[in-house]
């Protein structure tokens, strides 16, 4: 569908603010971070002040920053996300990595919403639901070879996100 110059962004991972900062430092383009609540790490709790206090650091060096609200949602947890995603979007943030749908339900501010690998995204067919329903960032299942990932990248607007190294 759509022609772009290739674009290689470094991802990492950050269980903390200060693992965050070393990364920008180091070189990455953007970081994911847990934030204080719904996200797969649990050791990974970052509160809010941490997250608004690297949200600068971050875009002082043309980085950005990813928070993980990466969990299946109980019904009474919707609130209670719904008022987290509100106050990060708040912070600065510059997405937010999500497995559940239940999220696009939710009265949200627009903040950009990218598809956990949770997601299982193994097909062309998912991969566009899920850029149609609003995700601008899709990170695509583990297990895909490169043939596979070119075919979904050929078929969808959505930027494509993969692992090359590392485990859940």
């Amino acid at each position: 569908m759509r022609q772009q110059p290739h674009y290689l962004e470094l991802l990492s991972p950050a269980r903390d603010a200060a693992i965050a900062r070393e990364a920008i430092l180091h070189g990455a383009d953007a970081v994911y971070i847990g934030g204080p609540g719904f996200g797969a790490r649990h050791n990974a709790s970052n509160s809010l002040r941490d997250i608004a206090d690297l949200v600068p650091f971050a875009h002082r060096y043309g980085a950005r920053i990813f928070v993980t609200l990466n969990t299946i949602l109980h019904d009474d947890e919707l609130e209670p996300a719904q008022r987290l995603i509100t106050d990060l979007y708040n912070t600065g943030v510059d997405a937010l990595i999500v497995q559940d749908m239940g999220i696009l339900e939710l009265d949200i501010p627009p903040i950009e919403l990218h598809a956990s690998t949770q997601c299982d995204i193994r097909s062309v067919e998912k991969a566009k639901f899920l850029a149609d329903v609003g995700f601008s960032q899709i990170v695509l299942a583990r297990e895909l070879n490169l043939s596979q990932i070119a075919a979904i990248h050929q078929a969808t607007d959505a930027t494509i996100e993969f692992f090359i190294h590392g485990a859940l």
